[in-house]
């Protein structure tokens, strides 16, 4: 492992107001034949089991889990990373596959020493974390889906969306960087107000073309066919009033899951930065509940 050096001045706004929310240690990690990526970790003790967080489309770890690291670390152990292309993440030219993020999650444990995490997805992380307990279930103790489905892309309009985003990876390869800026200004139009220096310099650090291909993928992901078929404690984070992922595409995925407990947020798909008083409160419950019926009580 390696300290992770700072990004080039050009990444990063000269000034702006500090993040006032503990954040646990970060590194740079080789993976061997995979490339390097970004991850924090918060060591269990105890024999606490360690949590994976695995964050959303377009998003990096510390912008969609900055709210949950210090109340879920004061109970487990804790591990993030930014999937490829996404903040610190792994950069490749291959295309962005959702597999691949699942493999990198599993060498990323071996480089830690980790033998079982409990995997915790958030929308697309959500996808990502039902694959790894599709291709790796012996890595896993259990896993928590939240505002996430099975499946994303159900209507043509939706459809076409998602495909769309494939020409708008290959145009972005040229894209000049005003370009993504304004992007990223457009995705930032409905957050919540306060840390948007901080957002920005984030959200810019990531390789768009990477990210829209993500996006087309994402479109193309479809679990329903084996769903059913993990055998893994599972727990769901329902958002209630999520436009991005329909509630009912959320109760779909819960139906399919074997034993699957369910955890109500009545808020929207970005509860866990806008609503982290009732997100991480459902999260942490959804947690314990795997955790209790792993096979070890433990990961």
């Amino acid at each position: 492992m390696v300290v992770r050096e700072p990004a080039p001045a050009a990444e990063r706004p000269a000034t702006g107001p500090p993040l006032p929310i503990p954040l646990p240690p970060g590194r740079d990690v080789a993976l061997p034949g995979r490339g390097t990526t970004f991850c924090r970790v918060a060591p269990a003790t105890d024999g606490e089991p360690t949590l994976l967080l695995l964050h959303g489309w377009t998003a990096n770890a510390d912008l969609n889990w900055c709210t949950a690291y210090e109340p879920l670390a004061q109970r487990y152990g804790v591990v993030t990373m930014d999937h490829r292309g996404h903040g610190g993440g792994i950069r490749t030219r291959r295309r962005f596959r959702l597999v691949d993020c699942a493999d990198d999650a599993v060498a990323l444990l071996d480089a830690l020493g980790l033998e079982r995490v409990v995997a915790v997805g958030y929308s697309m992380g959500g996808a990502v974390a039902q694959l790894l307990a599709r291709r790796h279930p012996d890595r896993l103790g259990g896993v928590v889906l939240a505002a996430t489905a099975s499946r994303f892309s159900g209507t043509a309009a939706e459809r076409a969306n998602f495909v769309g985003l494939a020409g708008i990876a290959l145009a972005s390869r040229l894209a000049p960087r005003t370009t993504h800026r304004r992007v990223v200004q457009h995705l930032l139009e409905r957050r919540t107000r306060g840390y948007d220096e901080w957002v920005m310099a984030e959200m810019l650090r990531n390789d768009w073309r990477s990210v829209m291909e993500a996006g087309h993928e994402l479109g193309r992901f479809d679990a329903t066919g084996w769903l059913r078929e993990l055998r893994v404690p599972a727990a769901v984070v329902l958002t209630t009033r999520d436009n991005v992922v329909p509630l009912q595409r959320q109760l779909r995925m819960l139906s399919a899951l074997p034993d699957a407990t369910a955890h109500v947020v009545d808020a929207g798909h970005d509860a866990c930065v806008r609503r982290p008083e009732l997100f991480v409160d459902r999260l942490l419950d959804a947690c314990a509940s795997v955790v209790a019926r792993s096979s070890t009580g433990s990961a």
